[in-house]
């Protein structure tokens, strides 16, 4: 890491130590390591610093730099890394990384620890903060407890730097700002300063006080031209996977981004769809190429899980793996709404600059949209609707393709039936036996079996009848929240 021992010795400047910035000399003591990292991370949210240093080798009260004998990244819990240990044990939001420097001819150790993000971080499923020189529990102090939970819901992670003090034409080396330009369609300035003033205005760099400039977390993951360069964000670069069969057993190519989200997004999109199987169809003496998939409900599946994504949740990032009969698209995090309410709740983001700056980029659909078309593409192909899955820390999204109604399975039938009540509904229709025949492509020689369905998806509650008074012949269907 560049300049570190200057950053030691400013650190070192300091008369005492602070909420975010703790020396030690030669102590590697395991779990006052971890709790230190959660105490440091919280006290730098708290005091509004996006970073946190835990230093070896200088003196706790003087601060005079004498050295440190070991190095961290060598050291063992037991039979396992220190480092490893201590990941394991920190809450998934705690990120650091540590660094040795050369400093007046000792060697220092640096941990560089990145400020809580959404929620505290935790050692141990215990919340840690810094109180004068000790560490001492958060729930102790509930004053502090509640302050720093309102710096945590103010805190933006698009905002925070990725890489500090550079100068301009650094900085607008690091990035791809052409693509900006030529997405928004506005001209490109000659001088560096006016392309700056854009950079600067959208929150894609920021300048500091000293003259220098920051790239933010927003800027990078969008404009970086190789994501490698801001170790904090490689881990959010899109992975895409290719498996012989239906099942993860062999691998047939994996490819990870190498650049930001706004730079690669169309080559990405290109590329999954050089991966889907295609077929030629003669309609009206002309060729047309149809792909498994709907490429409208790729293309915004795979927006959502860029934009959407938990960025607190560090090691991990989005994931479009490929399947002989499916698609997988996983991200970090979960959705902020209800997703039986996906189509009529007000769209929620945890990253909202960044999902603005996309669809005006017009790299996704409209705010609110983008499930809509999901759905309706792959109705209109008879596809099964999109299946959303929740796990602890991630969600999936799966899109399937052609597969009769006699081959799904109960709750996939189910969903794309409580799915198209809940498109109709949003339209001023409503679900009919017919209706829900045209979306599955059966015959009227199956109204049996879509009148059982229907039947059922109203014994689970997930649709109801408009006017229950009806008569069966002509009895309509509505999500049950309408």
């Amino acid at each position: 890491m560049e300049n570190l021992d200057r950053l030691i010795c400013q650190l070192c400047t300091y008369p005492d130590e602070t909420p975010w910035i703790e020396f030690k000399h030669n102590n590697y003591e395991p779990e006052m390591i971890g709790k230190d990292i959660s105490a440091l991370a919280n006290g730098a949210a708290l005091e509004e610093k996006s970073c946190a240093y835990l230093i070896w080798g200088v003196k706790d009260g003087t601060h005079e730099i004498v050295g440190t004998d070991h190095n961290l990244q060598n050291l063992k819990k037991g039979n396992e890394e220190l480092e490893n240990w201590l990941r394991r044990l920190l809450s998934k939001n705690a990120d650091f990384e540590y660094h040795t420097a050369m400093v007046n001819h000792v060697t220092v150790g640096v941990m560089i620890i990145q400020c809580a993000l959404s929620q505290p971080v935790t050692f141990q499923k215990t919340e840690y903060i810094r109180v004068g020189s000790y560490t001492k529990r958060l729930s102790e102090y509930p004053a502090l407890q509640s302050k720093l939970w309102g710096r945590l819901h103010n805190r933006n992670f698009e905002d925070q730097p990725a890489v500090r003090d550079l100068d301009l034409t650094t900085a607008l080396r690091m990035l791809d700002y052409n693509v900006y330009f030529d997405l928004i369609e506005i001209p490109q300035p000659v001088s560096a300063e006016n392309i700056a003033h854009y950079m600067v205005e959208e929150g894609i760099l920021s300048r500091q006080d000293n003259g220098l400039y920051t790239i933010t977390n927003m800027g990078a993951l969008l404009f970086a031209k190789r994501l490698a360069d801001f170790p904090k964000l490689s881990r959010k670069a899109v992975r895409v996977i290719q498996f012989e069969g239906n099942n993860r057993l062999n691998m047939l190519k994996e490819d990870i981004g190498e650049k930001g989200y706004a730079v690669g997004f169309e080559g990405l999109i290109k590329y999954i769809e050089a991966l889907i199987p295609t077929q030629e169809i003669i309609m009206a003496a002309l060729r047309e190429k149809r792909t498994a998939y709907p490429m409208l409900a790729v293309r915004e599946a795979v927006a959502n899980a860029l934009i959407h994504q938990d960025f607190s949740i560090s090691g991990t990032g989005p994931t479009v793996e490929l399947f002989k009969d499916r698609m997988e698209i996983t991200n970090p995090g979960i959705p902020l709404v209800d997703v039986k309410r996906i189509i009529d709740n007000p769209p929620k983001s945890r990253n909202e600059r960044l999902a603005s700056l996309m669809r005006r980029l017009r790299m996704c659909e409209e705010l609110g949209t983008g499930w809509d078309k999901i759905v309706i593409s792959c109705e209109v192909r008879q596809l099964p609707t999109p299946r959303i899955e929740l796990y602890e820390e991630s969600t999936r999204v799966t899109i399937f393709s052609k597969i009769s109604f006699t081959g799904m399975i109960l709750e996939d039938r189910l969903w794309a039936c409580y799915m198209h009540a809940c498109i109709l509904h949003v339209q001023g229709e409503a679900l009919t036996n017919s209706s829900l025949r045209n979306r599955f492509g059966v015959p009227q020689t199956s109204s049996g079996s879509i009148s059982r369905l229907i039947k059922e998806a109203v014994t689970k509650g997930i649709i109801k009848p408009l006017d229950p008074a009806t008569s069966n012949k002509y009895m309509k269907y509505v999500p049950f929240w309408a």
